[in-house]
């Protein structure tokens, strides 16, 4: 009866851990990606996609020459297809932002270093207040991925 009592103890806490790791699973995902490459570029949305359809809330944060892909007249590198879905970068990162309701934003100094204002940005896009930025990257429901 006492290995009974034990064995049920165990179960007990062993399910209320289970249930407290679980609840404590990331549930939003932050991009940031900074790569001037187009295919690293189309595998960080590629893999933020994945994440919203796996139910994360997603954050796209594009800076440098990364922050090319969220402008109205981007560059052909932006733009162009890759295979071997003939998916371009910003084909994708606005397909996140329509069917999963994703934040993309650029970074903060990027239109500055531009010389531009947030005009030249796509619809749907902003610019990220750093301190905002910076409490979503140590949320600790968050998983950053950087690219």
């Amino acid at each position: 009866m006492k290995n009974l009592i034990r064995a049920a103890a165990v179960g007990a806490a062993t399910g209320l851990t289970a249930t407290a790791a679980m609840a404590q699973e990331p549930t939003k995902v932050v991009t940031v990606v900074t790569s001037p490459e187009p295919q690293t570029q189309l595998m960080a949305m590629v893999l933020t996609m994945q994440a919203a359809q796996q139910g994360a809330e997603a954050h796209i944060l594009l800076c440098g020459p990364a922050g090319d892909i969220a402008l109205r007249d981007a560059p052909e590198s932006a733009t162009a297809g890759q295979p071997p879905r003939d998916m371009s970068p910003q084909g994708l990162m606005q397909m996140i932002q329509e069917n999963t309701g994703a934040t993309v934003e650029v970074c903060a100094i990027y239109l500055p270093g531009l010389g531009e204002d947030a005009s030249v940005l796509l619809d749907g896009i902003g610019v990220a207040d750093p301190a905002e930025m910076a409490a979503q990257l140590m949320a600790s429901d968050a998983r950053v991925l950087s690219f």
